[in-house]
């Protein structure tokens, strides 16, 4: 037989013969930290998902814990896919330049974030000094890694190969910068090195120019989502070309995620509204004068702009269109 019929959460659904408990997830867009399985009414431990066949007509719950009272903001089948992992939350966001580790802690709490990037740096000496690690609650966020302040392809290597070592996942943000004043993203290099850390099993999401070829250069390189900038990071100015990224939306069949030149919420909603799968910042929170109360805006932000999309936009008209019907006017 070279396909199964299964039912999984009351749903029928086939799936090619051999098929295992992991490979259903992994094709479902399931994260398999954040489940657990039952099959026939019995019990799937989780040690013997990558060995556990499913067979015809079995009968499949996938389960996991909800937060009690109120229903959740976004629809649950409304989530950020990145390479097989589920994510709810479309925006993320950076850990530097807060004023406190505190501050940034609870920044980062009320932005919603689940996915909270780091850079790699030299270890500082001084005893008994804080590290942002410290701050960050790993079961609670997944830390991403960035090549940020790296300028050729050897050094962005270096630096993905060091931070799998100290023990991250292989998900990392790919910075290769080619100009010291814009920090624009040297694309030759980005695509190169985009590559050998394919090769080497990274799931890389590279930050590019809002350029549609260099977009589809690093998706055909294997890269699980591109990262077009808004405008230079650090610079607050919101999205600059919006038809760019509406062209890398079109052509993409990774995830777009726009990243850098956010400056405020609306910034973050019109990302959002045009499509884009997910928004990454830092500075336009962590200088904001009241850093936690910006996280909050930007969640908020990301959230209506998410809903604005799906909802589908009125047609833009040179002329008014009554709301009300000019029919039984009294005269």
């Amino acid at each position: 037989m070279s396909e199964l019929h299964i039912t999984v959460n009351g749903q029928a659904r086939a799936a090619a013969a051999g098929t295992t408990v992991s490979a259903l997830l992994a094709s479902m867009g399931v994260d398999p930290t954040r489940v657990a399985i039952e099959r026939n009414e019995e019990v799937v431990p989780r040690t013997t998902w990558n060995a556990a066949a499913l067979a015809e007509g079995d009968r499949l719950e996938i389960v996991s814990f909800v937060g009690g009272g109120s229903d959740a903001p976004a629809a649950a089948d409304d989530v950020l896919v990145i390479a097989g992992r589920t994510f709810h939350s479309r925006l993320l966001v950076g850990t530097g330049k807060y004023r406190t580790i505190e501050e940034g802690r609870e920044a980062i709490i009320r932005s919603g974030a689940e996915i909270v990037t780091v850079a790699l740096r030299r270890v500082d000496m001084t005893p008994g000094k804080p590290n942002v690690l410290d701050t960050i609650d790993r079961k609670r966020h997944t830390l991403l890694p960035n090549t940020a302040g790296c300028y050729t392809v050897e050094e962005a290597l270096r630096t993905c190969r060091l931070a799998r070592e100290l023990g991250m996942a292989d998900m990392v943000k790919l910075e290769v910068i080619g100009d010291p004043q814009t920090l624009f993203p040297d694309s030759e290099a980005t695509v190169a090195a985009a590559k050998i850390l394919v090769k080497e099993g990274f799931v890389v999401l590279p930050y590019c120019m809002d350029d549609p070829i260099v977009a589809r250069k690093l998706e055909d390189a294997g890269c699980a989502a591109v990262m077009p900038l808004a405008a230079p990071i650090g610079s607050g100015l919101g999205i600059r070309n919006p038809y760019n990224i509406r062209i890398i939306l079109e052509r993409a069949k990774v995830p777009v995620i726009v990243d850098a030149g956010v400056g405020t919420a609306s910034d973050a909603a019109v990302a959002m509204e045009l499509g884009c799968h997910g928004v990454l910042m830092n500075t336009a929170i962590a200088e904001a004068k009241d850093p936690v109360l910006m996280a909050e805006a930007m969640r908020d932000g990301v959230v209506a702009g998410r809903k604005a999309f799906r909802a589908g936009r009125i047609g833009r008209k040179l002329y008014a269109n009554a709301s009300s019907p000019l029919g039984g006017l009294i005269e």
